[in-house]
C-alpha cells in the first residue's frame, strides 16, 4: 500500500546501526514532528507475558530469558547476529507484530488530526518495506564512523562490531534508494542544520511555523 492510512503522510526514517537515527528523530520531535519508533514497538511485541515472547522462546529456548522472565536482548543478539538463518526466524516472528503495532500508532495519529508521521524503521530496506513508505530519510554515517561508534556504545571489539554491521545492508547501498539523506558522520551542529532545512523545505505541515 502506498500509505498506511489515506490522508496520512508517513515518512520512513532509516539508516544503519550506530548511524544516529535516534539522534535525528529527537531533532525532528523538537521541531514538532510526531515520530513512531519501530524498535520501541519491537520491545513491546516481546514484552513479558506476550504471545510474541512465547513464540521467540519456543524458537530459541528459555536461556534467552533473564531471571525476571524478560528477553535477554544481549544474549539473543549474540545468537542472531552471527547466524542469518536464526535472524530470519526471529524477524519472521517480530516483523508482523511490529507492523500491526505501527498501524495502530498511525491510526491514532490520524484520529488526532495529524497529517504527518515520521516512522523510525532501521530495517526499511532489509525488510523490503520501501514500497510501503515511498518517502524515506536516510541517516548516513560512513562505515568507519559506524564501527567506532558501535564499539564505544556497546563495549564490543572490532570483530563483534563488524559482525553486527554485516547483518545489515551496507549503508552506502541505501543512498540511491532514499528520498533524502542526512549526513551524520561529523559535527552534530551540521546534522541539526540539515534536519532543520529538510523540515522547513519538505516536511513541515503548512500550519506549522518555519524554524530558524
Amino acid at each position: 500500500m502506498p500509505e498506511p492510512l489515506p490522508g496520512l503522510r508517513v515518512v520512513a526514517l532509516t539508516g544503519g546501526i550506530a548511524s544516529g537515527k535516534s539522534t535525528v528523530a529527537e531533532m525532528f520531535r523538537r521541531l514538532g514532528a510526531r515520530t513512531v519508533d519501530a524498535d520501541g514497538l519491537a520491545r513491546e511485541a516481546v514484552a513479558p507475558g506476550s504471545p510474541g515472547l512465547r513464540e521467540v522462546v519456543a524458537l530459541f529456548g528459555p536461556q534467552i530469558l533473564t531471571g525476571a522472565g524478560e528477553l535477554d536482548r544481549s544474549h539473543l543478539g549474540s545468537i542472531v547476529f552471527s547466524d542469518a538463518l536464526r535472524r530470519a526466524q526471529l524477524e519472521a516472528v517480530v516483523h508482523p507484530l511490529v507492523a500491526d503495532l505501527s498501524a495502530r500508532e498511525f491510526a491514532r495519529a490520524r484520529e488526532e488530526g495529524l497529517d504527518l508521521v515520521i516512522y523510525e524503521i532501521p530495517l526499511l530496506f532489509e525488510a523490503r518495506r520501501q514500497g510501503d513508505f515511498p518517502e524515506s530519510i536516510l541517516v548516513y554515517a560512513n562505515p568507519e564512523v559506524q564501527m567506532a561508534r558501535l564499539m564505544t556504545r556497546s563495549g564490543i571489539d572490532r570483530s563483534a562490531a563488524r559482525a553486527r554491521l554485516s547483518a545489515q545492508l551496507p549503508i552506502d547501498s541505501k543512498l540511491p534508494r532514499s528520498t533524502w539523506v542526512i549526513d551524520n558522520s561529523g559535527d552534530i551542529a551540521k546534522t541539526r542544520a540539515q534536519v532543520i532545512k529538510l523540515w522547513n523545505q519538505e516536511l513541515a505541515p503548512a500550519s506549522s511555523p518555519s524554524r530558524p
